[in-house]
């Protein structure tokens, strides 16, 4: 009985506690190991405890630790000792890990500490127990991290702050139980998301306060001091409801990425039992239904009887890619609006017609209207009109002596998701607006036009062209039209960063030189008339 009493008094004599200021204090950590590491201290010999915790290890002496909090002593440092360098990873993954709330965290870190400043291979051993538990449970915390970034829920209320400055707005609060200490690691990220608004996020351990400006952490509440459910709550039900899709439905990957512990404080989640019981039958009478055809946000221009019959009278010359005859542009544009020479038509809003004056000597021609364009009805108005027209600035040309219009009048897309993708029109449609674009020349008469992309020139010319090698060049249609060839600036938008600026420098000089091309052109018809003229009179 003796000799054992010796052992255990020689075990406890050995061991050292160390207090750490709180669960997920880090720099304490750091500190106390740097002075254990220095002192040979093996991590069997050390028991690791915060201060929100209680001690419970057989040899451990709270007494040893000294007095925490404002009052604390300094801690204890050894002689100096050469640093231990460790792997650009290990300190991020000692960031993580400190942030579970495993007891043993602080431990398992020392003890890799430990074994790097005497293993080196350990830092290139991905396999190593120590090294695989501590991945475990730095992918718990960020899994914890991420889940709390998901299924935060705020609800209103209308604190003494409101009342006294109403145009603050509310203060936003929300109830959450994270497994780990991650309030505070989690908080720039409200912070960042939600910086205009008065919020505070409850749970059982940390609390976080932001004011507008700044994060005030605080004690642990209980669910009762979270408010009940709001208007704007039950406005989020409804949305819920409604943007359920019956035939995506994966309740395997839904019960991953939102596990059943977390239902109780989703308000949303009283319906999931009932929205997926009936997932099934509705998927079904999606599927039964007759298809509808997409709805136009714009109803169908209607044209007068003149109009449309000018254009079924025509219906040969639109075949051929021939202008039709209109009296101006604005009988044309009527006439437009009622074309189903191609199915583009059918799903665009409406024919995006061309604009400028009527006596232009540059037309514009690009590819097809955008997705902006087929809301407003306007050629350019979108991201690469406003490069456009920011070219049309740097070259000190205004817009409005331009005639701009597209090869194609209607906008061709492909739907995905909530967006409308733009999607290159086939030849066959392209050939199908020729004769809008050819009627849309024979009324302004311009002195030269300007193509914009392959799809204009190859309207124009009636070729294929490659716009790379061919760019800056005119060429001459065998009406006498000359046409320049240049890069839609949608092209210079797909671009890389790094080569922007010199392809935007070079865009430049090629419609430079098209307005260039413009006086040159205008010169020689003067010249010509002038000429006329004189004949004439003599």
């Amino acid at each position: 009985m003796g000799a054992m009493n010796d052992l255990f008094a020689d075990t406890e004599a050995s061991q050292q506690a160390v207090m750490l200021a709180g669960a997920t204090d880090f720099a304490g950590f750091r500190q106390h190991a740097r002075r254990l590491l220095a002192a040979n201290v093996a991590p069997a010999a050390v028991h690791w405890h915060t201060s929100d915790a209680l001690i419970t290890d057989l040899f451990a002496d709270a007494s040893t630790a000294g007095p925490t909090g404002d009052n604390a002593a300094p801690v204890p440092t050894a002689p100096a000792a050469s640093p231990l360098a460790v792997p650009p990873y290990f300190l991020a993954l000692c960031q993580s890990v400190v942030l579970h709330s495993d007891a043993q965290r602080f431990g398992l870190l020392y003890r890799l500490l430990w074994r790097m400043s005497r293993e080196p291979g350990l830092r290139h051993d991905p396999l190593d127990a120590d090294r695989i538990q501590a991945g475990h449970l730095a992918q718990a915390v960020r899994r914890d991290m991420h889940k709390m970034k998901a299924f935060v829920r705020f609800r209103s209320i209308e604190d003494e702050a409101f009342r006294a400055r109403p145009l603050e707005g509310p203060l936003h609060v929300a109830w959450f139980e994270p497994e780990h200490h991650i309030v505070e690691a989690v908080t720039p990220f409200f912070a960042r998301r939600f910086t205009q608004m008065r919020w505070a996020i409850l749970t059982p351990e940390r609390s976080v306060r932001w004011d507008g400006a700044r994060a005030h952490f605080g004690p642990g509440s209980k669910k009762d001091d979270a408010p009940p459910a709001d208007a704007g709550e039950q406005l989020w039900l409804t949305y819920y409801q409604h943007i359920f899709n019956p035939a995506r439905l994966k309740l395997k990957m839904m019960q991953k990425e939102m596990p059943r512990k977390y239902w109780h404080n989703l308000p949303e989640a009283q319906f999931i039992s009932s929205l997926t019981a009936s997932a099934h039958q509705r998927q079904l009478t999606m599927v039964n239904s007759a298809p509808q055809p997409p709805r136009r946000r714009i109803p169908v221009f209607q044209a007068s009887a003149a109009a449309v019959g000018r254009a079924a009278a025509n219906d040969q010359s639109a075949l051929d890619g021939q202008p039709i005859a209109f009296a101006s542009i604005k009988a044309m544009n009527a006439a437009l609006q009622t074309c189903n020479n191609c199915p583009i038509g059918q799903h665009a809003t409406q024919a995006v017609p061309g604009e400028g004056p009527q006596t232009a000597a540059l037309m514009v021609v690009g590819e097809q209207p955008g997705d902006f364009e087929d809301l407003h009805g306007r050629p350019f108005v979108g991201p690469a009109g406003q490069l456009f027209d920011r070219a049309l600035a740097d070259l000190k040309q205004p817009r409005s002596e331009l005639f701009i219009t597209n090869a194609v009048k209607h906008f061709k897309y492909e739907p995905r998701g909530k967006q409308r993708i733009h999607k290159t029109p086939a030849q066959s449609e392209a050939a199908a607006c020729r004769t809008w674009l050819e009627s849309e020349l024979a009324l302004v008469k311009p002195h030269a036009v300007l193509a914009l992309g392959a799809t204009a020139a190859a309207s124009l010319l009636g070729r294929h062209v490659a716009v790379m090698s061919e760019r800056g060049q005119w060429f001459v249609r065998p009406d006498g039209l000359r046409v320049l060839v240049t890069l839609h600036p949608s092209a210079l938008l797909r671009m890389p960063p790094n080569l922007q600026a010199s392809a935007y420098a070079a865009w430049l000089q090629d419609l430079q030189k098209a307005f260039d091309g413009v006086v040159q052109a205008g010169t020689a018809a003067d010249t010509v008339t002038s000429a006329v003229s004189a004949v004439n009179y003599s």
